[in-house]
């Protein structure tokens, strides 16, 4: 893309994903010409499931990556623009506000949409990227239905993990709660919950050091996970079909360089109307959302930071 630095756009939605495709979808069928910043990983974190089985519309299961594709091309139906690139920097210390973008370009607009989503934290294993959605998740709701009746692990001591290992012990026959420390990190009615389900048990002062699996078919198929125990450092092969690693996600928001107000951990904070401390400036999806991170909660938050952009615009007398 080529500025024009006279150029001043109505929105420019950085970030791709359910937000930020339908809040695309919305503003171009206002005909508010969106431009989408698509960033490195086009389509977000659902461009690495293998099956979305949850989201409205698809009785038999949906593909990650195909139903990202639909959303896309919807968008580009009704004439959103989109650059493949990523936005390195926002300056929204006055309006219009200034971005520029990794291939170079400077960009001018009167509002903006932050769709970066989060990335979940890894273990670093090996293994971890061999069976990838193969056995190994991040996301007990978007996942968990492929384990019904079988043995999983859950790694994580906080309320993610503990609220992870209870979900899945309502589909699978065996959880195992994997933890390095000797007592959960959980509030006491999370940790309770768990550790009083007959189908969830505990290892303390474990690690997993790795992901095993079976390479010989089509696809790869997670089979079990080396463990080490930290006390008397013995270790053994632990037999599973899925490890959901549960030790919390990173909002992306690093390149905004603290310009906006954010919560402890990051996500930035929002309004009733997902907006964000700076008038003119929205977020919708997991860079602001740490509690239900679902792609059909990502695309409602879409949807409402697009209806209030034209909102904004309108009031401002901005656009007819």
């Amino acid at each position: 893309m080529t500025s024009n630095s006279n150029e001043i756009r109505n929105v420019v939605i950085v970030g791709s994903g359910p937000a930020g495709w339908t809040a695309a979808i919305y503003l171009s069928r206002a005909n508010l010409s969106p431009v989408v910043y698509a960033g490195a990983q086009v389509g977000g974190q659902l461009t690495t499931t293998t099956e979305v089985e949850n989201f409205p519309g698809f009785p038999e299961g949906r593909d990650g990556p195909e139903l990202m594709a639909d959303m896309e091309a919807q968008a580009k139906r009704y004439g959103t623009e989109i650059v493949y690139e990523e936005i390195e920097s926002i300056d929204a210390k006055s309006s219009p506000f200034t971005l520029k973008a990794g291939g170079g370009a400077v960009i001018k607009a009167h509002t903006i949409i932050i769709c970066t989503g989060a990335s979940p934290k890894m273990l670093g294993l090996p293994g971890e990227k061999t069976f990838w959605s193969r056995g190994v998740h991040t996301c007990a709701v978007c996942d968990g239905g492929f384990y019904r009746g079988k043995t999983v692990a859950v790694v994580g001591g906080g309320d993610s993990a503990t609220e992870e290992a209870t979900y899945l012990a309502k589909l699978a026959q065996k959880v195992y709660l994997i933890h390095r420390r000797e007592e959960l990190r959980a509030s006491k009615i999370m940790a309770e919950r768990a550790l009083k389900n007959s189908k969830i048990e505990p290892l303390w002062n474990t690690v997993v050091e790795d992901v095993g699996g079976d390479l010989s078919g089509k696809f790869p198929k997670t089979t079990h996970l080396k463990l080490k125990n930290l006390k008397d450092n013995s270790r053994n092969d632990l037999p599973v079909d899925a490890m959901f690693v549960a030790i919390g996600h990173t909002p992306n928001t690093k390149f905004l360089n603290g310009a906006f107000t954010a919560d402890e951990n990051g996500y930035l904070i929002v309004n009733d109307a997902q907006e964000t401390n700076i008038e003119g400036v929205y977020a919708a999806g997991d860079v602001h959302d740490h509690v239900y991170r679902q792609a059909i909660t990502a695309a409602g938050y879409g949807c409402k930071a697009a209806l209030e952009v034209e909102r904004y615009l309108t009031r401002k007398g901005l656009v007819g």
